[in-house]
């Protein structure tokens, strides 16, 4: 985690979805206190079944990049992903927006992309133009789909005190597309690395949640009340060691039916964990599995008294 002549440390530089105030893409919207404990993670994107969301993208980074979104219905052209699919250059323009593009994607939100059971689901949108940098480069965002008839007027759930965000991953940032500036403001002898050591690879892999290793997310943007209704969203993303078994301490949730204080994340995969919690304190929030442990994947949730 320390930096040092051929070591990045625990701070690198990400590329990230961001909320602006207008078309003009001037001022930055400025997160409510809600919206602070998103950490590393774009924006809360909500509807309600039968809405059409409509997301007016501007790529700021000097690479393409695209918003693919996972659940909701969408045709071609803001599919947001680039292969092989047989379509002409008109349905081609979301796939991977240049530099200082724009583009506006739609979509609509069907019955099938809302729950099942409860008042909301969560899915996700990241960039799909070159799938695995642009997550590694940090371009993942929540997406939360209410019932009809659910929903306050702001898309958020009514049977819902509050709502939490956390994605569990294992960032290698050694295939990051800021690789090359990461090194270079944050070593101490850039010349020196060798990216191929494989101790180097090593200390690139950041097992985190939101972006936080060993604890450092601020205790404030997971603080509830004990006897609140809180809606837990989890999501896993990154590699083939991204099995993770979130584990809440001092409480419990209920998550596919069933009581329990631990549930299980694979790649791009998401869930809904209900809390209602009785037992007050500062609590360890944190992957299960042993070399995560101990590579940092651990936060702390507090629940304060009613």
């Amino acid at each position: 985690m320390e930096s040092g002549p051929q070591r990045i440390g625990s701070s690198y530089l990400k590329s990230l979805y961001r909320e602006y105030t207008d078309a003009s893409f001037g001022t930055l919207k400025p997160r409510a206190d809600a919206d602070q404990r998103l950490s590393m993670l774009g924006p809360v994107i909500r509807g309600v079944v039968e809405d059409t969301i409509k997301v007016v993208f501007r790529n700021n980074p000097d690479r393409p990049a695209s918003v693919h979104t996972h659940g909701v219905f969408y045709k071609k052209s803001s599919e947001g992903a680039p292969y092989d699919d047989g379509t002409d250059p008109s349905d081609q323009a979301d796939d991977a927006v240049p530099p200082g593009g724009t583009y506006t994607y739609s979509y609509g939100v069907p019955e099938r992309a809302g729950p099942m059971d409860g008042s909301s689901v969560m899915w996700m949108y990241h960039s799909h133009t070159s799938e695995v940098t642009d997550d590694y480069a940090g371009l993942v965002g929540p997406m939360v789909i209410t019932k009809v008839g659910a929903a306050r007027p702001d898309g958020t759930p009514r049977d819902v005190d509050r709502e939490f965000f956390l994605q569990f991953k294992v960032s290698d940032e050694k295939q990051s597309p800021h690789l090359a500036c990461n090194i270079a403001n944050f070593t101490g002898d850039p010349a020196s690395v060798d990216p191929e050591d494989p101790e180097f690879g090593e200390s690139n892999l950041m097992h985190s949640i939101n972006g936080y290793v060993f604890g450092n997310q601020p205790i404030d943007s997971l603080t509830m009340k004990k006897g609140e209704r809180v809606r837990w969203y989890v999501m896993g993303m990154g590699t083939e060691v991204d099995l993770h078994t979130p584990h809440w301490h001092g409480n419990t949730v209920t998550a596919l039916g069933m009581r329990t204080d631990v549930v299980s994340l694979l790649p791009a995969s998401m869930m809904e964990a209900d809390m209602v919690p009785d037992d007050a304190g500062t609590w360890l929030f944190h992957c299960h599995v042993n070399d995560h442990i101990t590579a940092g994947m651990l936060t702390r949730y507090r629940v304060l008294p009613r």
